[in-house]
């Protein structure tokens, strides 16, 4: 057992500091309304703190799982923050998708504090922290990612080191632009099978088995047939993830011009109301 201060409990971090306190971890929680953490404590038990500071007294490993870059500096450094209550020897991980450069802050502020801080942004969605089947992108020392994996183990399909710190929020980056290009093509194939007057379930149901299959088909298509958008990963941090994204894309001297189109395209969608739609609400756009 190990005791844990979960910072944020969004629709990830709720279910992801639930996984970490069945599997007999000792978890504190905080979050910014008190009430989500009350609910979170009567459903796995453990504490609840109301700041992150008192949440991670004692604690040898501390997640976090917040908003963006902003966020996670006012849940760490700001009043009450968790850095300032953090033991020698601690380990700071974020599961929040920010920018590499607020990773890359972060983890020198604690080295002066002999902490580790992981960069472990995730990828599967709210289902996949639901059923403890994310993808997890660590950036940071080899030493800190192992003593911290097998934490993580409970609510992870995959667990990868890609590198030193920064670089698990830059893997996310990689992520987020190949998504982006996948749910557009998704759209337009659709869009076409629709207005083609074809059998979708046929056709979903057949080239998914084929080249064109991809995560986003097999769990989307039914959904967006349908016409069901209010679940799933919400367009408004779909374009924050972008435009981080895109961001350091420019930096490298690079250019996305597929993702800078798409992130056009999720705007469009923001406009017609639907900024907490799932990002495969795409279709809408092509059956005005």
């Amino acid at each position: 057992m190990t005791k844990i201060a979960w910072i944020g409990l969004g629709v990830m971090g709720y279910p992801m500091a639930g996984h970490l306190a069945k599997a007999g971890h000792e978890v504190t929680v905080f979050n910014r309304s008190a009430s989500k953490s009350k609910a979170w404590v009567d459903e796995y038990g453990g504490a609840s703190a109301t700041t992150p500071a008192a949440a991670v007294e004692d604690a040898e490993i501390v997640f976090s799982c917040v908003g963006a870059d902003d966020d996670l500096r006012g849940v760490t450094v700001g009043q009450d923050g968790a850095f300032a209550a953090m033991s020698s020897g601690g380990c700071y991980v974020d599961c929040t998708t920010t920018s590499a450069n607020v990773a890359r802050e972060l983890a020198e502020l604690l080295k002066d504090r002999q902490c580790h801080f992981l960069d472990a942004p995730v990828s599967g969605g709210q289902a996949g922290a639901e059923n403890g089947q994310l993808t997890v992108m660590v950036g940071g020392d080899q030493s800190a990612f192992d003593h911290v994996a097998p934490v993580i183990d409970a609510f992870a399909r995959k667990i990868t080191r890609i590198g030193g710190v920064g670089s698990g929020q830059t893997a996310k980056m990689v992520n987020q632009l190949c998504i982006a290009g996948i749910v557009q093509g998704l759209a337009e194939g659709m869009a076409l099978a629709k207005a083609a007057d074809l059998n979708i379930t046929a056709v979903m149901e057949t080239i998914a088995e084929g080249a064109a299959g991809s995560w986003q088909m097999s769990n989307r298509w039914k959904t967006m047939d349908a016409g069901e958008y209010e679940f799933g990963f919400a367009v408004d941090w779909m374009r924050k993830d972008l435009g981080i994204a895109l961001r350091e894309v420019s930096r490298l001297g690079g250019t996305a011009p597929l993702a800078a189109l798409v992130d056009q395209f999720y705007a469009d969608v923001q406009h017609e109301g639907g900024g907490l739609w799932d990002t495969s609400s795409l279709l809408t756009r092509l059956l005005r």
